[in-house]
């Protein structure tokens, strides 16, 4: 008999914009922790499309550090778009006061997905890789 505990898998999370009918993300993190928020994106190379980061509770971030830019969706308490940021580059802070919590996603995202303030989005479990629902599917 084994007792010893199985690692838990972290949370992955598909977003998809209501308003708009589109996906923002299929595989996103959630940084619900003080480390996993103080951490963030750092020390990464790039975010492959349909990924990115949900950091909650947060109003503002800093991109300090980083190796590539990011969109960055605020949003309030009810996941409505409070404020966006395209394409935020290193070296920079940004924040939003009325903010509940903060999406970092790929440099583009908010483009191609015609995603605008006062949207909103809705958070649902992602395909686990290799499971039933075939796993999660990336367009570029």
């Amino acid at each position: 008999m084994n007792s010893s505990p199985q690692p838990v898998p972290e949370t992955r999370l598909t977003v998809t914009n209501l308003t708009r009918g589109t996906v923002l993300a299929t595989c996103l993190e959630v940084a619900d922790s003080a480390p996993k928020r103080s951490k963030g994106l750092l020390g990464r190379k790039r975010l492959a499309a349909g990924e990115g980061l949900w950091i909650i509770p947060c109003e503002s971030v800093h991109t300090f550090f980083m190796q590539f830019p990011i969109d960055l969706v605020y949003l309030d308490r009810k996941y409505r778009i409070k404020k966006l940021r395209s394409a935020v580059g290193p070296w920079r802070l940004s924040a939003c006061l009325s903010a509940h919590s903060i999406l970092e996603l790929p440099a583009g995202t908010i483009h191609e997905t015609q995603t605008e303030p006062g949207d909103t989005l809705e958070f649902s479990p992602a395909p686990l890789p290799g499971g039933n629902a075939g796993g999660a599917s990336h367009s570029q």
